[in-house]
This record gives C-alpha cells, structure tokens and sequence, in this order.
C-alpha cells in the first residue's frame, strides 16, 4: 500500500486548497482566483446568485489563513462611519478620540456589497486604493496584508444599487460563479446535512506576506506584456486591431489599470501553478476576470443582450498569443 496516499500536501498553496476544500464542493475556478488575487494583492469581486457558496467560500479562506478577519453585511441604512470609524468625544476628558472600523483587519468579507448606497460604497475607496483611512486630520494605515473580498447578487433589484465605476475598477478581479454540476450538487447535500469539518490554519500572514514576494519575483517576458497591451487597447479601439464590428457594442474600453493587473494575476497564476515564468496561457485564463468590470458596455450592447464576456472571446480569438519560449529553469514547486 501507497504510504503517501493519505499524506497532506506539502506545498503552501495545496495546503491551503486541501482545507478549502474540506468545506467546499468544486468552485475549483473561485478558488483558484481568490487565491490568486491574495498573492497578487488585489481585491476580489464575486458574483452570483443565492446558494453558490460565495461567502462560506471567503469565510473558510480566511479561517485557513489566520490573521484578523471580519465580515461587513451592506445594508441600506450603513453610513460611511460603520466601515472606517469616526472621532467621539469624550464629555468628561473634553477631547475626541478615534474609534476604528472593521476596515482595520487583514482580510475584509464586504457582503452583498451592491445593498450600500453610492456613499458608503465610496467609503472603501481610499482604503482599497491607498490602504489607509482619513478621519478627521489623522490617516491611519491599514494592516499588511490587507484584501477586500466582496460579494454581489446580480439578479435582486430592488434594495440594490450598482456599484459605481470607479469603485467597480479598484477590483482586481470579478469571478462569476456559475451553479455547481449535479454531482457536484449531491455532494453538497450530503456534507452540509452533516457536520463540518473543522478547518485548520496551515498559513499566518507573515507566511503569506512571504508568498506575495514570490509571485513578485516570477518572470514575464515582454512580448507578453505587449500581447496584455494589445487586449486591453483592444476593448478602446477595436477597430486598430480588425475587430470594427465590436465597436459598437463599446462605450469605453478598459482602463491602463486592466493591464497592469493582467500581468501582476497571470504572475501569481503561474505562482500557483509551480512555475516562476509567465506562459501565454497564464494571460489567457485571466482575461475575463480581469477586464470583464472594467468595460462598458454601450445601449446597443444591452439591447442585444450581448456581454462583455462575449467581446472579450471575440478579441482573444482575433489577437494572436505570441510564442513566448520556454525558460531553461523552471522551478517547479516554488513556495515551498
């Protein structure tokens, strides 16, 4: 008998799927991104319908990591003051003190984030892009690491508002979370009618923090860095690129933003996958999640019922990928 069959991976990145994955049946993509989006230091949005496991997801994550983590349920009636804090004033010194927010904590679960109006979403703005919080004269950091995990139910109305641009582009990632196989399902069934499993904590952040330099550190070479350009200047001029039957779906492209981040994720991806170089297909798997917020999309689009998703096919299969060769010394296994 195999003596390693049973023998927990040794990797940090398979360690913390194995506890994942205890708790969580398939949404092998989701986690793929979440992770990715932790070693690449950028905010993750999720979005799905009701019952697809989004926030246990982001909850058992965090338990598998450590660190401070809390959780913020968007509700109509939240003030900007309940995520970042306010000054209170004391009567019997005379003088104001500060009162923190749960903004203040490593991994940050903004649930159902798109039930806060306009102004209470804007209040995360600063802390996603900055990693501090003004209040008052004082800024105060945020801990490192620090990552919003958000979540989204698209298809609910009323009570909702939609998440402003410029708060939808400090996003790293969007994943969209699909209903799981009918395997997958009974699966489902099976373990949530049953106790959970306890999960462990098989990562600090101080490791972490580690693992983000290691995904700094894989190589990319520049011809991928010129395919990532060419996507993204694709979705802004699609007619330069012998795609001018989507312009008219396009109202503006994505920013410069989707191309930094097009490359910090595939790094991280290829991070995850074992390698400390970029191959083209690192690229390529995290186009749709890095550009599909970043997008807007015109009437016409709309109208049709013609997604961004679509376009961004549309493009990949008219931009060829470039032949990026082989690096000499993969190291297989990094992070370990």
């Amino acid at each position: 008998m195999d003596q390693t069959a049973n023998r927990e991976p040794a990797l940090p990145m398979e360690r913390l799927l194995y506890e994942v994955k205890k708790v969580i049946v398939g949404q092998d993509h989701l986690l793929e991104r979440l992770i990715v989006g932790l070693l690449a230091r950028g905010h993750v949005l999720v979005e799905g319908v009701p019952g697809l496991a989004k926030t246990m997801a982001i909850k058992t994550l965090a338990q598998a990591i450590g660190g401070d983590f809390k959780r913020i349920q968007f509700t109509p009636d939240l003030v900007p003051a309940d995520l970042v804090g306010t000054r209170i004033y004391n009567q019997k010194t005379g003088e104001f003190s500060t009162s923190l927010g749960p903004v203040f904590t490593n991994l940050l679960l903004a649930d159902e984030i798109n039930r806060a109006p306009a102004k209470v979403q804007s209040a995360l703005l600063e802390v996603m892009q900055e990693r501090q919080v003004t209040i008052g004269n004082e800024t105060h950091r945020v801990p490192n690491p620090f990552l919003v995990l958000a979540t989204q139910n698209p298809i609910e109305t009323e009570g909702t508002y939609a998440l402003p641009e410029a708060q939808v582009d400090r996003f790293m990632i969007k994943v969209v979370v699909d209903y799981p196989s009918a395997t997958e399902e009974f699966v489902i069934v099976e373990r949530m009618t049953n106790p959970l499993p306890q999960v462990s904590q098989v990562l600090t952040t101080q490791q972490l923090v580690g693992l983000q330099a290691g995904a700094d550190a894989v190589y990319v070479d520049p011809a991928l860095i010129e395919y990532a350009v060419r996507l993204v200047t694709a979705t802004r001029d699609p007619g330069r690129h012998g795609l001018a039957e989507l312009a008219r779906y396009l109202t503006f492209g994505a920013s410069p933003r989707a191309s930094i981040n097009l490359i910090l994720t595939a790094k991280a991806l290829a991070y995850v996958r074992g390698r400390d170089f970029v191959l083209p297909q690192d690229v390529l798997d995290m186009t749709l999640d890095v550009m599909r917020h970043r997008m807007v999309l015109s009437f016409e689009a709309l109208s049709e019922n013609v997604t961004a998703d679509e376009l961004l096919r549309a493009i990949l299969a008219r931009i060829p990928a470039p032949a990026v060769p082989l690096r000499a010394q993969a190291r297989v296994g990094v992070g370990a």
